[in-house]
C-alpha cells in the first residue's frame, strides 16, 4: 500500500494507444515517466477479399472506452486516485480512413485499414496524371502515390459506396483517420464533438502540404476530394476539448500524434539526427531530420514528425516504412495454425537457432521502402524435405530484421552519417531472439529501454506538457533517465553479409506476382476456364503442404 502511494507523488496523464492489432490505455505518472497501469483489448481485422482490409470504427470506439475503465478500475485497486488524471493523449495507426455521419455518429463504412489494397487500379490511373517532369503529390506531401495512404481510400469510399456519396451530397459526411473519429466522438460526437486532426496525422493523408501545414487545394482537386469534409488541423499538443463520458468525464484531451511520431517522442529523439525502430503490426523507422524537409534519393518518406503546441516549431522526419512485421506472426498464429499465442515464435525459433536456408518475405501488401512494389507478393522459398515448423518461425523473424536493414542501409545513405546503434520499440521488443538476429544482422547494438511502451508514452508526454495543462515538462533537463537493454552482434560481419544478400535475392522473387488483372484482384472470372482437376489437385497439395508446415503427420 505505501508503494502504491510512493507511485503516485504528482500528476497523471493517460494514454489512448490505438494500433492495428489491439487498442489500450496506459496512464503514466508524470514527473517519472512511470507505467503504473493499463489494460489491452485485441482488435479484429477483416478481409472481405482478397486484398481488402478492413475494422469496424464502433468496435474501434468501444475498446477505448473499455480499455478506460478497465485501468481505471486497476488504478483504484493500487488505491490510485483517478482525479489526478489531468490529461489525456492519442496515439493511433495511421493513414486507416474513417467516414461518418456527424448527424446520427455512425460510421457511413468500415474503416479502411492502411495496409488495404482495393485502391491499386486508382493509384495506377492517378499516375498517369502526374507529370514526370513535375510530381507535385510528393514535392507537396512527401510520400509516392500509394495504396498506403488516406486520399485513395477516400476516393474509393465517394466512388464505391452510395450512402458515402449520399451523405457528402448532403453535408453529412465527416473525414478522419482513426484519431479524428475518436477525438470527435470522445468529445460529444453529434453533441459537440471536436472534428480535428494533429500534423503528424494529416501529413499521412496526401491531402496535406507540409511545407504550409494546410490542407492543400490542388491536392484535393487532383483527388476529388470535397474540402468541408475534412478535420481541423491543428499542432499535437494543445488542448483539443473535454472528455463527454465515462470514468474520466472532464479530462482534457490535450495530444495527439500518429503512432510512429508518438514513438520519437516517447524515445525523446528530440534532436537532428536521433532516429527509432518500432516493431509493430509493421515496421517504422523514423530519423529526426528537425526543421528541414529532408527528400530521399533512395525510397524513405518525408514526414512531419511533431510540433509540441501552437507555436511551436515542425520539425520533419525521414522515415522508412515495413508493412508486415509483426502482423506475420499473427499470420503463422490465424491463418497457418503452427503457433498458439504470438509468445509461442521464441520458442520455436529457440529450437532450431537457424532457419536452415528458408527465406521468407512476407509481402501480403506489396513491398513498401524502400521498393514501393505493389506488385510483390508473400514468398517462402529455400523449403527442402528438413524445413519445419521451426525453420519457418525463425525465417519469419530474420525477415523482420532483413526488411529493417534495408530502411537502414536507405537512411544512412540519405543522411550520410551511419547510425552507430539503433534505438527501438514496440511490442515485438520483448523477443530477445528477435533482438540479437536484429544487432546480428544490422551488425550495430540495439539499444531498447527497458519500459517498451514508448508510443504511449510519447503521446502521454504531449498530452501533459500542453498549454493549460502543464504538468510533463519536455526540456532536456527534466526529461527522466531511461534504462536500456543492449544487443552486440554476436556473428562476425561476413555471414551478416551472405544472409543479407541471399534475403535481397528473395525478395527480387517476390516481385512482379501481381497485375492488376490478375486473379489476386478480386476477378472471379478467370477461374471460370480452369478444369476441376486443377483445383482437385492444388487442394491435395496445399492441405499436404499446411499439414507438413504445421507438423501434423
Amino acid at each position: 500500500m505505501a508503494a502504491a502511494k510512493k507511485a503516485v507523488l504528482g500528476p497523471l496523464v493517460g494514454a489512448v494507444d490505438q494500433g492495428t492489432s489491439s487498442t489500450r490505455f496506459l496512464v503514466f505518472n508524470s514527473k517519472t515517466a512511470e507505467l503504473l497501469s493499463h489494460h489491452q483489448v485485441e482488435i479484429k481485422q477483416e478481409f472481405p477479399r482478397e486484398g481488402w482490409v478492413e475494422q469496424d470504427p464502433k468496435e474501434i470506439l468501444q475498446s477505448v472506452y473499455e480499455c478506460i475503465e478497465k485501468t481505471c478500475e486497476k488504478l483504484g485497486q493500487l488505491n490510485i486516485d483517478i482525479s489526478n488524471i489531468k490529461a489525456i493523449g492519442v496515439s493511433n495507426q495511421r493513414e486507416t480512413t474513417v467516414v461518418w455521419d456527424k448527424l446520427t455518429g455512425e460510421p457511413l463504412y468500415n474503416a479502411l485499414v492502411w495496409l488495404d489494397l482495393r485502391t491499386q487500379s486508382t493509384v495506377e490511373n492517378l499516375s498517369k496524371r502526374i507529370p514526370g517532369n513535375n510530381n507535385f503529390v510528393k514535392s507537396k506531401t512527401g510520400l509516392p502515390l500509394s495504396t498506403y495512404f488516406s486520399a485513395v481510400k477516400l476516393r474509393w469510399l465517394l466512388d464505391n459506396v452510395g450512402t458515402v456519396q449520399k451523405a457528402v451530397e448532403e453535408n453529412r459526411a465527416l473525414f478522419g483517420t482513426i484519431d479524428s473519429w475518436l477525438i470527435w466522438s470522445l468529445t460529444g460526437g453529434l453533441n459537440g464533438g471536436v472534428h480535428c486532426t494533429d500534423v503528424t496525422n494529416a501529413s499521412r493523408t496526401m491531402l496535406f502540404n507540409i511545407h504550409s501545414l494546410e490542407w492543400d487545394k490542388e491536392l484535393c482537386e487532383f483527388f476529388g476530394i470535397p474540402m468541408e469534409i475534412l478535420p481541423n488541423v491543428r499542432s499535437s499538443s494543445e488542448i483539443y476539448g473535454l472528455m463527454k463520458a465515462g470514468a474520466l468525464e472532464g479530462v482534457p484531451i490535450s495530444g495527439c500524434l500518429g503512432d510512429q511520431s508518438a514513438a520519437l517522442v516517447g524515445q525523446m529523439c528530440f534532436q537532428d539526427g536521433q532516429a527509432k525502430n518500432t516493431y509493430g503490426t509493421g515496421c517504422f523507422l523514423l530519423c529526426n531530420t528537425g526543421r528541414k524537409c529532408v527528400f530521399s534519393e533512395h525510397g524513405l518518406l518525408t514526414t512531419v514528425a511533431y510540433k509540441l503546441g501552437r507555436d511551436k516549431p515542425v520539425y520533419y522526419a525521414l522515415e522508412g516504412s515495413v508493412a508486415i512485421a509483426g502482423a506475420v506472426i499473427r499470420w503463422l498464429r490465424d491463418n497457418l495454425g503452427i503457433i498458439k499465442s504470438s509468445e509461442e515464435i521464441e520458442k520455436l525459433a529457440k529450437e532450431v537457432g537457424t532457419s536452415y536456408g528458408c527465406y521468407f518475405v512476407p509481402a501480403f501488401s506489396g513491398l513498401y521502402a524502400p521498393y514501393w512494389e505493389p506488385s510483390a507478393r508473400g514468398i517462402i522459398c529455400g523449403l527442402t524435405q528438413f524445413t519445419n515448423k521451426c525453420h519457418i518461425a525463425f525465417a519469419a523473424l530474420e525477415a523482420v530484421c532483413f526488411q529493417t536493414r534495408e530502411i537502414l542501409d536507405a537512411m544512412n545513405r540519405d543522411c550520410g552519417i551511419p547510425l552507430s546503434h539503433l534505438q527501438v520499440d514496440g511490442g515485438m521488443t520483448s523477443n530477445k531472439i528477435l533482438m540479437q538476429l536484429q544487432a546480428d544482422i544490422l551488425y550495430i547494438p540495439v539499444v531498447k529501454p527497458s519500459m517498451p511502451e514508448t508510443t504511449a508514452l510519447g503521446a502521454a508526454m504531449a498530452a501533459g506538457a500542453a498549454e493549460g495543462v502543464g504538468v510533463w515538462s519536455l526540456e532536456p533537463e527534466d526529461l527522466s533517465a531511461v534504462t536500456m537493454e543492449r544487443f552486440e552482434p554476436q556473428i562476425n560481419a561476413e555471414e551478416s553479409e551472405i544472409r543479407y544478400s541471399t534475403w535481397k535475392k528473395a525478395v527480387m522473387k517476390s516481385i512482379g506476382w501481381v497485375t492488376t488483372q490478375s486473379p489476386e484482384s478480386g476477378d472471379p472470372s478467370i477461374f471460370c476456364s480452369l478444369p476441376l482437376g486443377f483445383f482437385i489437385v492444388s487442394s491435395m497439395v496445399m492441405l499436404i503442404g499446411a499439414r507438413y508446415i504445421s507438423g501434423i503427420p
